[in-house]
């Protein structure tokens, strides 16, 4: 099963008086922190829709192996609009999408896990008592979501798309915490700093130095489905020189060629990748999952019950 996310952070933060992607939680951004979580529950697709200050939060989360997508029309949208901009990208790539405004950092890992493994069309976590996020929605309801009226924004919408809402018990009061005002983003932190200690990992593959990380793999993984290295490079907002340039370093450690180029033509020329490349994006991708599914299950053995 393949699953995505979409991470909306257009919003302008005005309740907050600051930039809410970028403050810190601990040493890590709460846009960071979201990223991470992800990564670690195994979701390799990931889509950050930026609006406000969106240049400035691209470079941010420029080396994370992330897809941006911008709302230009931030100042007079909502969040509704933002959403429907990721699901409309997702939702022919993901059979899961898994959905979350950018001021609501804290739900773990676990909880992902919990959302995905429950099978259902449409879930959320609820923890005491009280629903959350992340969403998690079904690709075929993305076409009625994104052809709704928008009334009630996408509570509303969500109500209105046929399916009904799994709730999901879930013991991760993170998926309620959200960072709306200078009160929410102090309880934030205190809550932050109270919670045990958990895993992270990032995985790369290696000779004398690191070569293959998820940055690459989403990198390959843009190139191929764009036909175009330099639609890949604006995706993930890189440089088309710096594109290029981790292309052949990878491909130099693996001395084979990643990518079959053509030249000319009235669009002009493409590239896709080789059958060997696939091969290995393939196989970081379920390394990667079995990784930290297996890093899970030792952290649950040698910590849980010390931290």
């Amino acid at each position: 099963m393949q699953i995505g996310a979409v991470i909306v952070a257009a919003g302008m933060s005005s309740r907050m008086g600051d930039f809410k992607p970028m403050l810190n939680i601990g040493s890590i951004s709460i846009a960071q922190r979201i990223v991470a979580t992800l990564h670690q529950a195994g979701v390799a697709k990931i889509v950050v829709v930026t609006g406000y200050n969106a240049l400035q939060l691209e470079r941010h989360l420029g080396n994370l192996g992330l897809i941006f997508l911008r709302n230009e029309n931030y100042a007079s949208t909502q969040m509704f609009d933002s959403a429907k901009i990721g699901l409309a990208y997702l939702r022919d790539k993901c059979d899961r999408i898994l959905f979350t405004p950018v001021d609501i950092p804290l739900f773990t890992a676990l909880t992902v896990t919990e959302l995905i493994d429950s099978g259902a069309e449409l879930a959320c976590p609820v923890c005491e008592g009280k629903t959350g996020h992340p969403l998690l929605i079904a690709s075929p309801l993305v076409d009625g979501l994104l052809a709704d009226s928008g009334e009630g924004g996408l509570q509303g919408a969500i109500g209105r798309c046929g399916a009904e809402m799994t709730r999901v018990p879930v013991e991760d009061p993170g998926v309620l915490h959200d960072a709306d005002t200078p009160a929410d983003y102090q309880a934030l932190l205190q809550y932050h700093n109270e919670q045990l200690i958990r895993p992270e990992l990032s995985i790369s593959l290696t000779r004398e130095k690191p070569f293959f990380d998820e940055k690459t793999a989403m990198l390959l993984e843009l190139v191929d489905e764009t036909s175009s290295v330099r639609t890949a490079c604006q995706r993930m907002q890189i440089s088309y020189s710096g594109g290029w340039n981790i292309i052949r370093a990878l491909e130099s450690q693996l001395r084979f060629p990643l990518l079959e180029r053509s030249q000319g033509g009235a669009n002009g020329g493409e590239s896709r990748l080789t059958e060997k490349g696939r091969q290995l994006l393939d196989r970081y991708r379920r390394y990667s999952i079995e990784l930290r599914q297996e890093a899970a299950r030792l952290f649950d053995v040698y910590f849980t019950d010390e931290l």
